[in-house]
């Protein structure tokens, strides 16, 4: 069961604002990681209050716009804390869609094939 989700911005007809397509993927893959039973809501709850004291420690000067940047690093530090992926395998998946990213054509879709390897820098 999702329960509401207090300070999500929110449209003119009531439905999420995200300003990028990354944002809303992010929000929805730790709604449904809620949903199977992997965590609370108020586990998460606390692994993104502990992200944005991190951030906020380091001279994030907290200003809106990196909201789903610690929304994402928190999904990824409780993944691994709970033991969906390792943090190896999600660093490896990271250089992968970097390396995507960088490879892809503008306005192209961003994929990574099937045995991908990132090529050396």
């Amino acid at each position: 069961m999702t329960s509401e989700i207090p300070g999500l911005p929110r449209g003119d007809d009531g439905s999420p604002v995200f300003r990028e397509p990354w944002q809303a993927q992010a929000f929805a893959m730790a709604v449904r990681l809620h949903e199977a039973g992997h965590f609370t809501w108020t586990e998460w709850a606390a692994a993104l209050a502990d992200e944005i004291r991190r951030a906020q420690a380091a001279g994030d000067p907290d200003l809106g716009d990196t909201y789903y940047q610690h929304w994402l690093a928190a999904l990824e530090r409780l993944v691994a804390v709970k033991g969906l992926v390792s943090r190896d395998e999600l660093a490896r998946r990271k250089d992968q869609w970097a390396e995507a990213a960088r490879t892809t054509p503008h306005g192209e879709p961003i994929e990574l094939p099937r045995h991908f390897k990132p090529s050396t820098r």
